[in-house]
């Protein structure tokens, strides 16, 4: 088996490539150097140089709050990259695995989101996003399509080095206290992908650590496990106002994963820990 991994440069995207490689599977692990995604002939030469029997799609356009204000740059990575990308894996009948994400619910349900709920994403990220995941279910019949949320990994930024940084440096910190979800650490979630990937059970799947909390609350945490003093105030999300709007509940349901065999990831808890204790 040979995969071709996008965004290596990523939190997501670095970790898969460590798996594969882990596990004694191929990689090409790609970044913007290596091809330009917006670009359809691009894509199809180096995709076609590489033949990978799997695309594992990671890279995408991620800057939640800049997207508000540069909404064509969003689609055109989000949308028009994933087309060509997942159009050249139908083309070499590769298997293709779609990053997603908790933004492309409305975040206000009142109970963890399943599978098929309806969607109604709120942001530009979000609804790009959703139009990616249907880009590649119309497209692509041997998808797996994975949502995720609050993501944390070894390569790149993300709330726990913030945390981690900011509680270095300061006595207090206010945290939003009104948005739930589960972390995600990218090693579990590599972990699961090349699970999937060595099976024909497609489809949409939501992918978190298990467990729930606010982000204070993951805040705190994040303190107490990494031995600082620095003290969480809880705040609303109407203290701390962004362009883009954050879901309030991002709670994503895995039972699918369990349904079809797959893993569940440890608890959110759990795999903090680890984090904190690879990464000193």
């Amino acid at each position: 088996m040979k995969v071709l991994v996008t965004g290596f440069a990523g939190q997501l995207g670095y970790d898969v490539a460590q798996e594969l490689a882990a596990r004694g599977i191929s990689c090409i692990a790609a970044d913007k150097g290596e091809f330009d995604l917006t670009n359809t002939e691009s894509v199809r030469g180096f995709v076609g140089a590489c033949r990978p029997d799997v695309i594992v799609h990671c890279a995408a356009y991620t800057a939640v709050d800049k997207a508000e204000e540069d909404s064509a740059a969003c689609y055109k990575v989000n949308v028009n990259g994933t087309q060509n990308l997942c159009s050249t894996a139908k083309e070499m009948q590769a298997k293709f695995v779609y990053i997603s994400t908790d933004y492309v619910f409305d975040g206000e349900k009142s109970e963890p989101y399943e599978v098929d709920d309806v969607t109604g994403p709120q942001t530009v990220y979000g609804s790009t996003k959703l139009e990616g995941e249907n880009r590649v279910r119309h497209t692509c019949p041997k998808h797996f399509i994975i949502r995720t949320a609050w993501v944390f990994g070894k390569n790149g930024n993300n709330f726990v080095k913030t945390m981690l940084r900011l509680g270095k440096e300061r006595e207090t910190l206010n945290v939003v206290c009104d948005q739930f979800g589960s972390p995600t650490y990218t090693k579990d979630l590599a972990r699961l992908i090349c699970d999937m990937i060595q099976t024909d059970k497609y489809g949409t799947y939501h992918a978190t650590n298990e467990g729930f909390c606010s982000w204070a609350d993951f805040a705190f945490e994040i303190m107490r496990k990494a031995g600082l003093s620095t003290k969480v105030v809880p705040i609303s999300s109407s203290e701390y106002p962004a362009k883009a709007k954050r879901p309030m509940n991002s709670r994503l349901s895995k039972q699918k994963l369990v349904d079809n065999g797959f893993t569940p990831l440890p608890d959110w808890q759990d795999a903090l820990e680890r984090y904190i204790k690879e990464t000193e």
